[in-house]
């Protein structure tokens, strides 16, 4: 029977690229001369670290822009509360990875609603969707990407 799994996973490789070409724009940009402004990828987060709150907005922009060149979404991002302290400003960005259960149950719900004959099942931090049509599973996922979920949804080992 054929099958996908609807899941939400940021490509750490990609990631890491899009990190050290901030790091280098901002190491060559004459406004981060001196600053010591850096980015860097901790636990599970992306960890900002400039000397003002300006230029914190800044190296987030370059940041959203260089995901984005990398195909990384940045819905993926959850930013935290900046801190200014010791003259330096800095901002946790929390990396948003799998399906959370309550997601996972609204995605169900969602599919059970648009009456299209598949059975979507909670599988860990993934959604199994199963249907006997491929054009089924096919508007199943056409269903979900224009749905209204926060996550940035993937739909990987689709089996026929």
């Amino acid at each position: 029977m054929p099958s996908f799994d609807v899941v939400s996973e940021v490509d750490m490789h990609e990631l890491s690229n899009a990190l050290d070409q901030v790091n280098r724009e901002v190491g060559t940009r004459y406004d981060f001369k001196g600053s010591n402004a850096m980015v860097e990828y901790q636990d599970n987060g992306i960890k900002l670290d400039a000397a003002n709150e300006f230029q914190l907005d800044q190296m987030r922009d370059i940041l959203h822009l260089k995901m984005a060149k990398r195909g990384i979404d940045i819905a993926a991002l959850d930013a935290g509360k900046v801190e200014t302290s010791n003259q330096r400003a800095r901002q946790t960005l929390v990396l948003k990875q799998g399906v959370d259960t309550v997601t996972a149950k609204k995605i169900v719900k969602l599919i059970k609603d648009s009456k299209i004959k598949v059975q979507a099942s909670i599988q860990g931090e993934q959604v199994r969707v199963t249907g006997k049509k491929r054009d089924d599973l096919q508007s199943a996922m056409q269903m979900l990407r224009e749905s209204d979920i926060e996550l940035p949804l993937q739909f990987n080992n689709f089996r026929d």
